[in-house]
């Protein structure tokens, strides 16, 4: 079954105040929107990159820390295409690399492991990832995110590793558009 990125966003809007907080709702948000700007650029479907973009973390509403997993199984026992369920799976993992992720090196998601290794990741799949490193609650670059992240979840080895790719993912989009991807979002500058 195919989800529309209002279906998505009304998950999330009956999400509020059934977690520890509310923030994760408004990163889904932002990540949502900056994905459907992208989509846009590239003359992509517009609504599917924003439905992705909506219910990447949702399974922060099951389960905070295991929400990559939560949020498969939650998409999936609602009966929605599996192209929708696994952008839980793939949103936080680089380059089809389990330890391409913010935070250090996962101990325990050896069930996925194979699926992220194996998986080709589509372009709109890509363009979560990027988004999910560009948004607070609001679209920032992946400067200040970055820093966001670290400053909260702390740096690890892999940390340095994960920033050069962050970096590579963004000079993709660049090359695929012929110009800097930031040009699509003047309103960063309100957020330097």
């Amino acid at each position: 079954m195919k989800l529309t990125s209002e279906q998505a966003l009304e998950m999330l809007e009956s999400a509020k105040g059934k977690t520890r907080h509310d923030g994760w709702i408004y990163h889904s948000i932002c990540v949502g929107e900056t994905a459907g700007r992208i989509a846009e650029a590239l003359k992509l479907d517009v609504d599917k990159a924003k439905a992705l973009g909506y219910i990447h973390d949702i399974g922060k509403l099951k389960n905070f820390h295991y929400h990559v997993v939560e949020g498969y199984q939650y998409l999936k026992d609602l009966g929605y295409d599996i192209e929708y369920c696994r952008i839980s799976l793939l949103h936080s993992y680089l380059n089809n690399d389990l330890y391409c992720t913010a935070g250090g090196f996962p101990k325990d998601v050896p069930v996925i492991t194979n699926f992220i290794k194996n998986h080709p990741y589509t372009i709109y799949e890509k363009i979560i990832n990027l988004c999910d490193l560009m948004c607070t609650s609001v679209t920032v670059t992946l400067d200040k995110r970055l820093i966001d992240v670290i400053s909260r979840r702390g740096a690890y080895e892999n940390t340095q590793y994960h920033i050069k790719e962050a970096y590579k993912l963004k000079q993709y989009f660049d090359d695929l558009l012929g110009y800097n991807l930031y040009d699509l979002f003047p309103e960063i500058k309100d957020h330097l």
